[in-house]
């Protein structure tokens, strides 16, 4: 029987006060350059994250001009980890835009946005792999969720360094050679500001570039 290979994996970004420099405010375009920016080029991210670990108080990071800070749960560790990880990895090509992706990842973000919800399953009770079925895809997909980020910089910076989260599944799901194409839609949401679903694929449709794996 053929399975739904599909990564479930959310993250509760914190969210900042508006107002310190960043690269462009989010949207779903930007954080998919933002994405191919660090797969180019992880050693210079790197680098700004070793500018971002001086911001950390204990396991605040404190941002310069504004009244609130960010909390994490880890502190500097999880960065650090990031950082080693950023050291290593190699270069990767750009994920190529696939607008079915974008179609199943606005359509959760719209049917959040007004329900309030977070998490991968919709108010209809699909997942993301059905999401992108309905749309006439296939179901090899995987997905990322981020909620509160100001910018796509917050976004991507949350997924790679993966606070809290067992296993970084967001960072491999960034840096995992098997995705070719990506789709992302950023909107309003009632609870954090707002939020970004991103989708990745093998294909632009999501369906299994080899033989149909397998239980």
């Amino acid at each position: 029987m053929r399975r739904a290979d599909i990564l479930l994996a959310l993250c509760l970004a914190a969210m900042p006060a508006t107002g310190h420099a960043q690269r462009d405010r989010v949207t779903g375009d930007s954080v998919i350059d933002e994405i191919n920016f660090v797969r180019a080029d992880p050693q210079a991210y790197a680098d700004e994250l070793r500018a971002y670990r001086e911001l950390y108080q204990g396991n605040s990071v404190i941002f310069p001009d504004q009244d609130n800070g960010l909390r994490t749960y880890e502190g500097v560790s999880a960065v650090d980890e990031a950082i080693r990880f950023l050291e290593r990895q190699p270069a990767l090509p750009p994920l190529k835009r696939s607008a079915l992706l974008d179609g199943s990842a606005g359509d959760h973000v719209r049917d959040q946005g007004r329900s309030g919800r977070v998490g991968h399953i919709g108010s209809d009770g699909l997942n993301p792999g059905q999401r992108l079925k309905r749309r006439g895809g296939d179901i090899y997909m995987t997905e990322s969720l981020t909620y509160g980020p100001e910018t796509a910089t917050d976004a991507v910076r949350q997924l790679i360094i993966d606070d809290n989260v067992k296993g970084r599944g967001h960072r491999k799901m960034l840096f995992s050679p098997r995705w070719n194409y990506a789709g992302a839609v950023c909107g309003p949401h009632p609870n954090y500001r707002r939020m970004c679903a991103i989708d990745l694929a093998e294909r632009a449709d999501g369906t299994a570039q080899g033989p149909p794996r397998g239980d």
